[in-house]
C-alpha cells in the first residue's frame, strides 16, 4: 500500500538542457507516478542525456526496407523482432487514437450535448522498464518521467518518449523510443495506455499501436477489445528471451492506475497520484 501522508518530495528536475520540453499544465490526473526506490535494490547510472529529438510521423523507408506488417493477434501474439528487424536502429513504438469521436445520435438532446461537453480523449503512451542489471522504473508523460530514470553505464539511453501529444490530432501521435542495440540490456519492457482526460471510451478511440522498426516489417497491434470502466490498457510485452527481444500483444484492460498495472506484472515499484 502507497502511505500517501509520507510522501517524500519529488526529485529536482534535472537542468533544463537535460529534460525535454515540460508540457503546458494540465488538469490533476487519476494516473500514478513512480515515487522513492522500488522494493529491490537499483543500480542508479548517471545524468541522463539529453533525449534525442524524434519528429512525428512515420519516416521514409530506407533502402532495402521491408514494407510489409505482422499484426498481432490472439492467434497469433508474438513476434521476434530481433529475428524480423536484427539489432541494430531505434525502434519507433507509435501510438494513434481518434481524439474526437462523433457524438452520440441517440438518447436525445441533452445526451448529445453531454457528449459534445465531455471534451476529447487524450491517452497517454508509456512503459515499466526493467533492465539487465536489476533496475526498474516506468516512462510516461505524467510526472515528467519522459526518460526513466536509469541510463547504461556510458550515459546512453535504452528508451524514452518523444514528447506528449495532448490533442491526438497529431498524425505522427505519441511515440515510444527503443534503441535496439541494447537488447542485451534489456530484460523487460510493458507497453501501456491510459486514459489522461475524457471517458474512458476505447472503442471510440480505436487507438491503434505500431512498431516501425529501422529494417524489416512493421508490428501492429490494435486495441480491438473494449472495456469502458478501465482507465488503463497493457498493450504489449518485450522480453529478452535468450537473446532474443520477443513482443507480445497483451491488450489487457486494467481497473486502476499504474501501481494496479504494476502489481498485476509484478514491477514491485511504489508509486502515488501524479499529475502532468
Amino acid at each position: 500500500m502507497v502511505d500517501y501522508t509520507k510522501r517524500p518530495k519529488q526529485p529536482a528536475a534535472p537542468p533544463p538542457q537535460q529534460q525535454p520540453p515540460p508540457p503546458p499544465p494540465g488538469p490533476p490526473s487519476a494516473g500514478y507516478e513512480q515515487w522513492g526506490p522500488p522494493a529491490a535494490p537499483q543500480q542508479q547510472h548517471g545524468a541522463p542525456p539529453p533525449a534525442p529529438q524524434q519528429q512525428h510521423g512515420a519516416p521514409p523507408p530506407a533502402p532495402g526496407v521491408s514494407l510489409g506488417k505482422v499484426t498481432l493477434t490472439k492467434s497469433a501474439p508474438s513476434v521476434s523482432l530481433t529475428k524480423t528487424a536484427g539489432t541494430t536502429g531505434v525502434l519507433r513504438v507509435n501510438l494513434n487514437w481518434n481524439a474526437r469521436p462523433a457524438a452520440p445520435q441517440g438518447g436525445g438532446f441533452l445526451k448529445r450535448l453531454a457528449g459534445a461537453a465531455s471534451g476529447g480523449i487524450d491517452l497517454d503512451l508509456g512503459c515499466l522498464y526493467e533492465y539487465a542489471d536489476g533496475s526498474r522504473g516506468v516512462i510516461q508523460a505524467l510526472g515528467n518521467a519522459f526518460r526513466g530514470q536509469h541510463t547504461l553505464p556510458n550515459g546512453e539511453l535504452v528508451a524514452w518518449l518523444d514528447g506528449d501529444d495532448r490533442s491526438g490530432r497529431n498524425t505522427g501521435g505519441e511515440n515510444l523510443l527503443i534503441d535496439l542495440r541494447h537488447t542485451a540490456h534489456i530484460r523487460r519492457i510493458l507497453v501501456f495506455a491510459f486514459i489522461y482526460q475524457g471517458t474512458p471510451n476505447w472503442a471510440d478511440a480505436d487507438a491503434v499501436v505500431t512498431l516501425f522498426p529501422a529494417s524489416g516489417p512493421q508490428v501492429e497491434i490494435r486495441l480491438d477489445e473494449h472495456d469502458p470502466r478501465a482507465r488503463l490498457c497493457a498493450i504489449a510485452s518485450f522480453t529478452n528471451q535468450g537473446g532474443q527481444l520477443v513482443v507480445n500483444r497483451e491488450v489487457r484492460y486494467v481497473h486502476g492506475g499504474q501501481d494496479v498495472l504494476d502489481q498485476q506484472y509484478g514491477w514491485g515499484m511504489n508509486w502515488a497520484p501524479g499529475r502532468k
